[in-house]
């Protein structure tokens, strides 16, 4: 048993690190929502209250509803499309700048994958690890003199997080459970410093490159009132990830200070509420409310070594200015035992704007969203394969930068528009050694 349980752990932990190698998606803010076929199936509702193992990423003390030993492995695959059109001008004179109106896509098709392990140790306590990329964005654009070039290059956000996790059944009806946040951050960012007559915005390019670590936790608590009803709460810390790297002015020598500079991405919070109700002993309705706190990110502004602020060529300090605001997610679905080794489920949601529209740029061209899902399990044996995919309709964003927008340059006004939507792909693996807890009405 131990060697088993050894050869499927580090299994586990290979798949989780296969994940570094591919992972960045078109997200709400660059939340990325994909970490469980099996929750994608249903709009992601319920998935808080439990249903299975991939429920620890949003509520850790789901595990006690597992067996002695299980495993759980989701792959997705996105394609996020985000069309642009705009036209730019110089400010204060307002006399339009001869680019590329549009770009057909800024977004990047991505693969991501997570993994889950857990085992109980007693018949009252579950240990459990999660291997995720839970934040992550991948916005480029072909023709580096389009219309926004000033505003949008290429930006990269990647995120790895293992969390491990314990589990303590209370009593029957209550279970909590708590982990530990370690997240490694990549950024590459890509940005226009400067306008001149007759020269083309990839003149000026900058770069700014880093890596670096973060720490939080997680906690959540599960309650079964009764055999057909799970409630579940959970939530996942804000992160500072710590970012050190370097910056490149390009082909602006003299001005600006390049070199080594460091700062800091303030990564929301998020809770998560879930409910899980039986209609009938072959149907359930299910149910999320989720809050994430995207207001504390605020401005990451480069420093130097020194302390003091890293200026590009223009001789204005570095900043990525989010300032955004907390967004929500409502989801509703419902699950269906069709037979024995089938149950299908579906769910729609609908997604709330963190980015005001005055705050907007082509790199993160987001706006309210509705998600439309489909998805099915199959059982085999110990074994179940989870299959889902969800269409994400996106709001037609507005994107004006001048006066006012903390993003404006001083230099060049940007007005324009993206239209989004995105197609996810998802298939899971689950293995349970043996079956769970039995349900409350049950118990002696």
């Amino acid at each position: 048993m131990g060697k088993f349980r050894n050869l499927v752990l580090g299994t586990t932990a290979l798949v989780g690190l296969a994940a570094t190698t591919a992972t960045s998606a078109f997200a709400e803010g660059f939340e990325i929502r994909e970490q469980s076929a099996w929750g994608q199936g249903a709009s992601y509702a319920g998935v808080a209250a439990g249903g299975s193992l991939s429920s620890m990423f949003w509520n850790p003390a789901t595990m006690t509803q597992t067996g002695a030993f299980a495993l759980e492995t989701s792959g997705s695959m996105i394609f996020p499309q985000a069309s642009q059109t705009g036209t730019a001008a110089l400010f204060p004179s307002g006399a339009p700048l001869p680019f590329t109106d549009g770009t057909p896509n800024s977004g990047q098709d991505a693969f991501v994958l997570s993994s889950y392990t857990a085992m109980r140790l007693t018949d009252r306590i579950w240990v459990g690890v999660s291997l995720n990329s839970p934040f992550g964005l991948e916005t480029a654009f072909e023709n580096p003199n389009w219309a926004g070039a000033f505003y949008g290059q290429s930006s990269t956000l990647r995120t790895y997080s293992a969390t491990p996790t314990v589990a303590i059944k209370v009593t029957d009806w209550l279970s909590v459970g708590g982990g530990f946040q370690a997240q490694y951050g990549l950024t590459d960012f890509k940005f226009a410093t400067g306008v001149a007559p007759g020269l083309p915005p990839s003149v000026f390019l900058a770069q700014a490159m880093g890596h670096g670590w973060g720490f939080g936790w997680t906690a959540g608590v599960a309650v079964t009132p009764t055999s057909s009803t799970q409630i579940g709460l959970g939530y996942r810390s804000g992160i500072d990830q710590h970012i050190g790297g370097n910056l490149d002015t390009g082909a602006v020598v003299g001005f600006g200070t390049p070199g080594t500079v460091n700062t800091t991405i303030k990564l929301p919070g998020i809770a998560s509420l879930g409910l899980r109700q039986g209609l009938t002993p072959q149907l359930t309705l299910l149910g999320t409310v989720e809050w994430t706190n995207w207001s504390r990110i605020g401005t990451s502004t480069l420093n130097q070594g020194n302390g003091s602020p890293a200026l590009a060529p223009s001789g204005l300090p570095v900043q990525i200015p989010f300032q955004w605001r907390d967004s929500w997610f409502y989801s509703a679905g419902l699950e269906y035992a069709v037979a024995p080794a089938w149950t299908l489920r579906s769910g729609v949601a609908y997604e709330s704007n963190a980015i005001p529209d005055q705050v907007r740029v082509p790199l993160v061209p987001d706006d309210s969203r509705m998600w439309y899902s489909v998805g099915a399990t199959n059982t085999v044996g110990n074994f179940k394969i989870d299959l889902a995919y969800s269409f994400i309709d996106v709001k037609t964003a507005p994107i004006n930068i001048g006066p006012g927008n903390p993003s404006f340059n001083g230099l060049v006004t940007y007005t324009g528009s993206s239209r989004g939507n995105v197609s996810i792909f998802s298939i899971g693996v689950k293995y349970m050694m043996a079956p769970p807890p039995p349900a409350v009405s049950t118990r002696g």
